[in-house]
């Protein structure tokens, strides 16, 4: 069956790399992948998987089923890409793997006992399509889920950091910069104090906290002043349990900057926190066998987390993995314009193959190992609808 899974898997080949090409040549971002949602429910639709579009009340996701077995398996296939770099993080080749898998599996998925199920799932760059999705019941029914990464270096694990995002609004008054300055109010002083105090602040954060953002917003014209400034800022820490802790202290520093100049302020959160990553380790052991079968060298796992993912919430409720799949272009690194240059290459094509190989192997794996499957069955498959019981909930 594994054999018959990498046969397909290349049969497919011209399929899949046309599916990765398309969405790289078609950078979409969050909530907005119309074209790469399309071009993977096509090829999906045609290897004969029934389809359903726009779950959890989002238009641009999808769940594509094929076969009946006990074992449901789900394989996320991300959508979206970022502004300004197009598809800097890879997710034209995350998509196409997992469109791939799917493809790879069907034709023994009766035999090996498995229900597959791709879902397309947009705006991991921000938005939590993940999250959105397996609060709605989008994951419910499923015993496992995975999908590969592109980075500079393989890895069966993906070092994650939880994380969460929001905006500061900040208003004041404007007035004539250099007629009536003392009339106004200077909103963007406002998110300078604020800048000031992270600053300081940072000497004092815990190993693995990190805090970064932009000002998405300074004023109209440098003779008015700014009426209105915004700043859009991600914290991040080992865990989301330390997240409370860390945003509280950067909210202080916005309010410190509205109180020194006068201005309000508002807070805006940008969908739930990301979290920290539980890797299944059986599982995570039986992908890299299979990985370094068809030639993968793996480097040492690394010793902190550094990047976040909506698939690392999908992992505290069930069994998950997220491997690296090295494209071997160091320096250059994710969300660099040097990383997106090497997700379109004959190299990543390949790549992206191997990866939609490993993850059906490691899918029959699961199936035919008999206390695998019986640990992964063995699970409450009922995802959706917790409230406020999830643990991202803060």
């Amino acid at each position: 069956m594994k054999a018959s899974a990498a046969t397909d898997v290349r049969s497919a080949a011209s399929v899949l790399t046309s599916v990765s090409r398309e969405l790289w040549e078609h950078p979409e971002l969050a909530f907005e992948e119309e074209h790469a949602a399309k071009v993977c429910v096509e090829a999906l639709s045609d290897a004969g998987f029934d389809v359903t579009t726009g779950v959890a009340g989002l238009d641009t996701s999808f769940v594509a089923e094929y076969g009946s077995g006990p074992l449901v398996v789900g394989i996320c296939a991300e959508l979206d890409a970022l502004p300004g770099v197009g598809h800097a993080c890879g997710h034209n080749i995350i998509a196409a793997s997992g469109v791939g898998a799917g493809i790879g599996l069907a034709r023994v998925a009766d035999e090996a006992g498995i229900t597959i199920r791709v879902l397309g799932t947009p705006a991991e760059e921000g938005g939590g399509g993940k999250i959105i999705m397996l609060e709605d019941g989008v994951f419910d029914g499923l015993h496992l889920a995975m999908m590969i990464h592109p980075a500079p270096m393989e890895s069966d694990v993906f070092p994650t950091l939880a994380a969460t995002e929001c905006e500061y609004h900040m208003h004041g008054k404007s007035a004539h910069s250099s007629l009536a300055p003392h009339e106004g109010i200077n909103a963007a002083d406002a998110i300078t104090v604020a800048q000031v105090g992270i600053g300081l602040l940072r000497q004092h954060l815990l190993p693995g906290d990190q805090i970064h953002g932009i000002v998405t917003d300074g004023g109209d014209a440098p003779n008015i002043v700014p009426s209105h400034s915004t700043a859009r800022y991600i914290v991040r820490a080992p865990a989301v349990a330390d997240l409370e802790r860390l945003q509280g202290r950067v909210h202080r520093c916005f309010e410190a900057g509205a109180l020194a100049t006068g201005a309000t302020l508002a807070i805006e959160d940008h969908g739930p926190p990301y979290t920290e990553f539980e890797h299944d380790e059986e599982l995570a052991l039986l992908y890299r066998t299979n990985a370094e079968g068809l030639g993968r060298s793996f480097a040492p796992r690394p010793q902190q987390g550094a990047a976040s993912t909506d698939m690392a919430n999908v992992s505290l409720l069930l069994p998950t993995i997220h491997p690296s799949l090295g494209l071997d272009c160091a320096p250059a690194v994710n969300h660099q314009p040097e990383f997106t240059q090497h997700c379109k290459t004959d190299d990543a094509d390949e790549a992206m193959l191997h990866g939609a190989i490993a993850m059906a192997q490691t899918c029959i794996d699961a199936a035919a190992l008999g206390p695998v499957r019986e640990r992964l069955m063995a699970n409450d498959t009922t995802y959706g609808g917790r409230g406020m019981d999830y643990p991202w909930r803060f």
